[in-house]
């Protein structure tokens, strides 16, 4: 089926009267290209009715209008429209008249047209996004067409969109044998003798298998046609080898080609159970996970697919070799960068069933509509191989009683029967599921640790208990009831923070296969031991590997109720448990990860904010500390410190300008992470790791930055296609980063590109990121750049003292 994207020439704007009798395209509309994210261009403010679930940003209602020239000759064809994302309730009206509506905000939908088109005219598509409810999200959902558009057109007999399904059967060293399905449609009056050819190469375009079939397809017939290949020598996908090849299908009759399909794929199999893991290829694998939620910092929710390959490629440089797409099913642009780059993906279907988690959210619809969006989710995911999990749901409050079970084993089944290749599971929260039985597991574990001297007696505030207590909490009885109820019917128990389980499970149910489907970052260490240690253990998803909009707080440490938290008001916006900031800059827990994962030999040094030594840390799980890598603190000097070193080995030393603070117990059993207590003096720091031998196993320095500092520009050189990102950093004149020091900064573009976002990793920004202004955070901000044609570009950023730098970019 012919297919190209459908993003340019359209007209939008914010539409207030639903009841318009003439639908004309007002003078405010403007210009955009999709993908668009409606929600990100206005700022952020505190009456928000949404809150700190979208960063305090307002859903609205949403049109969308394309002037769309059909030629005459579509009247004989297949037209239609593919959106790939549209949150959400999208309408879909040609002509004025509904051609489709959907929903979900994350589901990839068609629209056939051929209905409603007026051939050899022009024709008005307008979508009507209806996201205007609040609330419906408990994150930064962003708003609008905020995916790709694309319009196909095929003859009457064709290929159905999506209907090329490649499948391995077997694979080793010697011979792969691929299951190829092909699903036909004749929209004719009449019998059609076809042939079905289909040719597979690899990633240099030789030929290495090939299969013709003939086929008759008779009147308004729809059939699937199946092919087996044998592929000599396959290159098999894996994280470490991530090999793609192309399946082109093609339909003749004897006039000739009728319709076209290019599939890229990979070559692997995948195995499970308890006493082996998960293996791919025959080879145990253990899942170093990154949670993430599909924003593209500055940029929102607009999902371009070079932003798509550099969080990818940035996330698997951190250390991690898989992801879970939260929780929601994975936009079609980031399964790609996930094949290419060799991640693991577990795919979601749904944050809520039949409970609402949000006054407007999906499930409202999800009782009519969870087949049709589960379907789609997998006919998107089913030819990428780095899709090897598939959760039904995330944290489902009923899932533990008898109809949520039921529920459960439904997702599940329509997931097995549409593809029996991937494995499922359930990412559950203990304690939700436990529903109407905490107040029975409040009383048991008080008593208990009131018994064993642990806790007054007089604590009965589930909230104080969960802070210190929650693994008495998820390994009560009655959290074990309902699991063994909400497990049944997938593969694998999805474990969200019920680390304490893992051990006492695989004992109790020995054919149990368990994930770490949501873990807090400070238990990294606790955790991953855990997961080498044991077989049914495959692997930790933490919360999160990318920081994001929206729950707003949640990892922003405080010492005052309202700075961060669960209490955190406006202006923050970010949530901030990412290992990686939203700009993309990795934060000291991603180095304490890497350490931990055994990726990493030299040592990490963080430092907690001097400023505060002696205050109590008000923090949610999770958050580790305040620590910055820095050692510029200026006006703490003859101040303690306290120093943390990420490091791997036995030993780890602390030297201050060249003096030992001494050596202490490192790696496995400091959980590696040592802390040491020092007086802060301006010079370097020094972190050395030791092996058990005494033997120096790597070292890191931190200088303290010169008071006076330089804006210094530096594009990434991975960037390209349309993007630039460009770090803006205030740097004194040896290279150290001044950390201490946040500047306002404006920003000025000229020549053949605009910027599509100017901010920081502050998770309390002062600016939008599409204002032009931004302040500097921990010395660090962040262009980017979109590039609107060929031709020069120059930018060049400055600050109130009259500081500034420029920088040029010359086309390729």
């Amino acid at each position: 089926m012919f297919e190209q994207k459908f993003n340019d020439n359209w007209k939008f704007w914010v539409d207030k009267d639903s009841f318009a009798l003439v639908w004309n395209i007002p003078d405010i509309a403007s210009d955009v290209t999709l993908p668009h994210d409606a929600m990100i261009e206005k700022p952020a403010h505190a009456e928000s009715e949404n809150g700190g679930n979208t960063g305090y940003r307002d859903g609205d209602i949403y049109t969308y209008v394309n002037l769309f020239q059909a030629p005459a000759e579509y009247k004989d064809k297949v037209v239609m429209l593919k959106f790939e994302g549209v949150y959400m309730n999208a309408f879909v009206y040609v002509n004025g008249q509904l051609a489709g509506k959907n929903p979900f905000g994350y589901t990839t939908f068609y629209v056939a047209l051929n209905d409603y088109l007026r051939f050899g005219e022009e024709n008005e598509i307008r979508v009507q996004v209806r996201n205007g409810a609040m609330t419906n999200s408990r994150w930064y959902s962003g708003g609008g067409i905020y995916r790709d558009v694309y319009l196909l057109v095929s003859g009457l007999v064709h290929i159905v969109p999506e209907g090329v399904q490649i499948k391995t059967e077997s694979a080793d060293r010697e011979y792969a044998v691929l299951h190829i399905n092909t699903e036909l449609q004749n929209n004719c009056h009449g019998a059609s003798e076809l042939t079905l050819e289909t040719v597979v190469r690899d990633a240099k375009g030789h030929v290495v298998s090939s299969e013709v079939t003939p086929v008759v397809l008779f009147s308004q017939e729809t059939r699937t046609v199946s092919q087996r290949v044998t592929v000599e020598a396959p290159e098999l996908w894996s994280e470490d080898h991530p090999a793609l090849y192309t399946c082109t299908t093609r339909l003749l009759n004897q006039e000739g080609v009728l319709d076209e399909s290019k599939e890229q794929f990979g070559i692997r199999t995948l195995q499970l159970d308890a006493k082996r893991g998960l293996r791919v290829n025959g080879k145990t694998v253990k899942l170093r996970g990154a949670c993430i939620h599909h924003d593209s910092g500055l940029l929102g929710t607009a999902t371009y697919e070079p932003v798509q390959f550099r969080e990818i490629r940035k996330l698997k440089e951190a250390g991690f070799n898989a992801v879970r797409m939260s929780h929601h099913p994975m936009a079609p642009a980031m399964l790609r960068a996930c094949d290419a780059l060799g991640m693991y993906v577990m795919d979601e279907t749904f944050d809520m069933w039949n409970r609402c988690k949000s006054n407007y959210d999906y499930g409202l619809y999800f009782q009519e509509w969870w087949e049709s969006d589960v379907t789609a989710m997998v006919r998107k995911d089913y030819n990428h191989p780095s899709v090897i999990l598939y959760s039904v749901g995330n944290e489902i409050p009923e899932i533990g009683t008898d109809h949520g079970a039921k529920i459960c084993s439904d997702l599940s089944g329509k997931i097995k029967e549409l593809d029996d290749t991937r494995y499922t599971l359930a990412s559950i929260n203990g304690v939700f599921a436990a529903g109407d039985q905490v107040d029975r597991i409040v009383s048991d574990v008080v008593s208990d640790l009131s018994r064993e001297g642990k806790i007054d007696g007089n604590v009965n505030d589930f909230m104080t208990l969960m802070d210190g207590h929650l693994d008495e909490i998820v390994v009560h009885e009655a959290i074990t009831e309902r699991l063994e109820k909400a497990c049944a019917g997938v593969d694998i128990a999805g474990y969200n923070y019920m680390t304490a389980r893992y051990e006492i499970d695989g004992e109790k149910y020995p054919n149990r296969v368990i994930v770490g489907s949501e873990t807090y970052p400070p238990e990294i260490a606790r955790n991953w031991n855990l997961v080498e240690k044991h077989n049914h253990v495959i692997g930790d998803f933490t919360w999160t590997g990318w920081d994001y909009i929206g729950e707003a707080g949640v990892g922003v440490p405080a010492y005052q109720w309202g700075e961060g938290g669960f209490g955190a008001g406006f202006p923050c916006q970010l949530a901030y448990p990412g290992d990686l900031d939203i700009t993309g800059y990795r934060r000291p827990a991603s180095y304490f990860r890497e350490v931990v994962f055994g990726l990493r030999k030299d040592p990490y040094i963080a430092v907690q904010d001097p400023n505060r030594y002696g205050q109590k840390l008000i923090k949610t799980p999770w958050v580790i500390s305040d620590t910055v890598s820095s050692w510029t603190w200026r006006g703490c000097e003859g101040q303690p410190a306290i120093v943390e070193v990420y490091s791997p080995g036995t030993e780890t030393e602390l030297l201050v300008n060249g003096k030992s603070c001494g050596r202490k117990t490192a790696g496995k059993k400091a959980g590696f992470r040592t802390l040491f207590e020092t007086i802060y003096e301006p010079g370097t720091v020094t972190a050395v790791s030791y092996d058990e031998n005494g033997n120096e196993l790597g070292r890191m320095e931190l200088h303290t930055a010169a008071e006076e500092y330089r804006i210094v520009m530096a594009a990434e050189p991975e960037m390209k296609e349309d993007f630039f990102y460009i770090d803006v950093l205030l740097k004194d004149s040896t290279g150290n980063l001044v950390t201490d020091r946040d500047i306002r900064l404006n920003l000025h573009v000229e020549g053949c590109a605009v910027a599509a976002g100017f901010g920081s990793g502050n998770p309390k920004p002062s600016y939008n990121f599409n204002e032009g202004v931004t302040e500097t955070f921990h010395g660090r901000a962040q262009i980017i750049l979109m590039r609107t044609g060929p031709g020069e570009i120059n930018v060049q950023v400055s600050s109130e003292d009259g500081k500034h730098a420029k920088l040029n970019l010359m086309p390729e």
